[in-house]
């Protein structure tokens, strides 16, 4: 985070009543500033965006809520006041018909001249088991609540052996990355079969144009409520 010269950790922390998200701060990785739960459980797979958006920090997470379990964001104006009555919540990814029954975030959104560039994981249930992939969506740099494009289908399925098999079978969901100096070699750590961490190798343009291939703009004004928040369903 530029802004505060610190690294920020949004990380799931468990209580009885479930998962929460909980945020830390730290120049080193060495001594942490602790924020405590921002989050309330059943809530995680969180991400911040590295700066402000007019004037707010954007959290991006997973919460379980009436209308399944989806990727939403929220606002905050300090990092520990999140998703109350002075910031607000939207719903920016949710499972479609014939797509997954859940959908996850884990490392930031990369930003890049055309928007934020989502890499995310959804599960679809079989009536064997569960399968993992990936896929991805893009978001304005102004509004990352306003989908500009989604793709269509996967990008990215188990097909390795170790992708396949192992502690839960049919599993790839991304980790993090690293972009290298050109800014356009993009390094994804990603977890295989609950079993290993991997690596594969990738271009952010070429990332850019899978999307203006297989994906389209998606768009509705559904208005919910969940809780103090104030919630507005962008994408069905």
């Amino acid at each position: 985070m530029p802004e505060l010269q610190q690294y920020a950790i949004a990380y799931t922390s468990y209580s009885r009543g479930g998962p929460g998200v909980s945020l830390a701060l730290t120049k080193d990785f060495r001594a942490f500033e602790r924020l405590g739960v921002v989050m309330s459980p059943d809530d995680k797979d969180a991400a911040l965006l590295p700066r402000r958006i007019n004037g707010s920090w954007a959290l991006i997470h997973r919460p379980m809520t009436p209308l399944g379990a989806h990727i939403w964001i929220s606002y905050s104006p300090d990092l520990r006041h999140i998703g109350a009555i002075i910031s607000s919540c939207w719903k920016l990814a949710g499972a479609r018909g014939g797509m997954p029954t859940k959908l996850e975030c884990h490392p930031p959104p990369i930003e890049t001249s055309r928007g934020w560039l989502m890499i995310y994981h959804g599960v679809r249930r079989t009536p064997s088991s569960s399968i993992y992939r990936l896929g991805l969506a893009l978001f304005d740099l102004d509004q990352p609540e306003k989908c500009l494009l989604r793709g269509d289908s996967w990008m990215f399925a188990p097909e390795a052996e170790y992708e396949r098999h192992g502690d839960v079978q049919d599993v790839v969901f991304p980790c993090g990355y690293t972009v290298a100096p050109d800014g356009d070699t993009i390094n994804l750590y990603y977890g295989a079969a609950d079993s290993s961490i991997a690596l594969a190798h990738g271009s952010i343009r070429s990332l850019l144009a899978w999307l203006d291939a297989n994906g389209h703009s998606e768009h509705g004004q559904e208005r919910a409520t969940f809780g103090r928040a104030s919630l507005r369903v962008l994408i069905h």
